[in-house]
């Protein structure tokens, strides 16, 4: 025993002379080089761990999850994180070329990137391992060849609210309170696949939707590629668009094209892309501080859609707006009342087959109506509402069902021109200017899809059954 305690009291001693020294953490992060690739190209994947080696597995997400590649005994290396990185970027190195088959299928990918060590020389010499993920999009190599539904998926809200390295565009999640104007996509992020647009494409791959794969961007980069398809989904969280996004889907639309905006706060800020796509700015609600503004050209200036400076409302593509939107059991608004759609005009084809009548609610048990909602200015008569058509919502908008929402007064107090009291209704409805848009002004519907309720599984089924078939281009 005494011998023990004599070199129990060595090592202490020791370790308190920076003799035994504790291993450093273990630690592994990393970034996609795109958002999205195609069939058959290589994606660059850049990955800084503090472990000799690491190991990577890429998966698509879906129905079922489908391991496509691996491997094992990557070199590892340590790199710097700069002091700009959530607007710049981390400008790590390449680590390795990640070769996409011509024969993977269309989606969103996980990258898993894993690292394990043995801990410490002399203590604390147990195994550790460490995880991150990081994603990507597989888009067609031939657009249109397997299915004529393009779903773009909302990328760039993904980077919106990251904040790695420590700000995104939002205060309440950047250091400090300090939010940030321009946000990288060049480092580690996580995603919202999972909360919105994962149930919608295990729903269609489940009933045998066929979809193909776009990230937000490629609507700006690769607009040839709407020229393929006749039907383009937008699913959840679609926040943040920039104008040649919106100028080439407008078009699209305007040329017999057909979209579904299973989403809501659709199109609320405008954004600008810049490095060719590597990062964008958005200044919200410091609009006065972007550059833009300064010039008095404001077509560009990168705050809310709605903004009167723009003059360009986002009710104008989607049929709605946030402006009169708001939220639905979140952010304390309509916490205990039922987040269900109320029906108005049951005789329209979205309703075929429902059995749904007027003023029948649906979606309550799955929570459709949330947490952020858009609408539209409305009008009531004999019990019906009609759109007033000042707020820029097309003169062919139908309203078919509402549900009372309502913004939280701290979101207005920038906005000079907004009421902090007034409530608004999420609206779902259809209008035809060229081709045709449906828009559920809600970023939840999926859950309905999720949960099988019956109304939203039909409604969803008559959406694309029609605008896929229909469509006159």
């Amino acid at each position: 025993m005494r011998v023990f305690l004599s070199a129990l009291a060595l090592v202490l001693a020791q370790l308190q002379a920076g003799a035994l020294e504790a291993p450093p953490p273990l630690f592994i992060e990393g970034y996609a080089g795109k958002r999205s690739v195609k069939q058959g190209e290589a994606i660059g994947l850049h990955v800084s761990t503090s472990a000799a080696s690491f190991d990577v597995e890429v998966a698509k997400l879906g129905a079922q999850r489908r391991v496509l590649w691996s491997k094992k005994g990557l070199a590892g290396a340590n790199h710097p994180v700069p002091d700009d990185a959530a607007s710049m970027g981390c400008r790590w190195p390449l680590s390795l070329e990640l070769p996409v088959g011509a024969d993977w299928p269309q989606g969103y990918y996980e990258v898993t990137l894993s690292a394990s060590d043995n801990g410490g020389r002399w203590v604390q010499r147990g195994r550790r391992t460490a995880q991150s993920s990081a994603w990507f999009v597989v888009r067609a190599a031939q657009p249109g060849k397997a299915s004529t539904i393009l779903l773009q998926l909302c990328t760039n809200t993904y980077n919106a609210y990251n904040n790695w390295g420590g700000s995104s565009v939002y205060a309440y999640n950047s250091l400090a309170n300090n939010q940030g104007h321009r946000v990288s996509f060049e480092r580690p992020s996580p995603s919202q696949f999972g909360r919105w647009e994962l149930p919608f494409v295990t729903w269609a791959e489940q009933n045998g939707v066929s979809l193909d794969y776009a990230a937000n961007e490629d609507l700006e980069f690769h607009p040839e590629i709407l020229e393929a398809y006749r039907l383009v989904l937008s699913v959840g969280h679609d926040e943040y668009w920039s104008t040649p996004m919106r100028d080439n889907l407008e078009a699209f639309i305007g040329k017999g094209g057909n979209v579904a905006f299973f989403s809501g706060n659709t199109c609320c800020w405008q954004i600008r892309t810049e490095d060719e796509g590597r990062a964008f700015s958005c200044w919200k609600q410091n609009y006065h501080l972007d550059p833009v503004f300064q010039t008095r050209d404001y077509k560009l200036l990168s705050t809310a859609w709605s903004h009167h400076l723009l003059k360009r409302p986002e009710n104008s593509l989607t049929g709605v707006g946030f402006l009169w939107g708001g939220y639905r059991k979140s952010h304390g608004q309509f916490m205990d009342d039922p987040a269900e759609y109320r029906v108005h005009r049951p005789q329209h084809w979205v309703f075929e087959g429902t059995s749904l009548k007027r003023d029948d609610v649906f979606g309550g048990a799955a929570t459709i109506v949330g947490y952020e909602c858009d609408g539209c200015e409305l009008q009531w008569r004999e019990g019906l509402p009609y759109p007033t058509f000042e707020d820029g919502t097309p003169k062919t908008f139908e309203v078919l069902a509402t549900c009372p929402v309502r913004w939280h007064p701290d979101d207005a107090l920038w906005y000079e021109r907004w009421p902090v009291d007034r409530v608004g209704a999420a609206c779902m409805g259809v209008y035809t200017r060229g081709g045709t848009v449906f828009t559920a002004g809600t970023t939840d519907w999926a859950h309905g899809l999720a949960q099988g309720d019956k109304a939203v599984v039909r409604i969803t089924q008559n959406i694309l059954k029609r605008l896929n078939a229909a469509a006159q281009r």
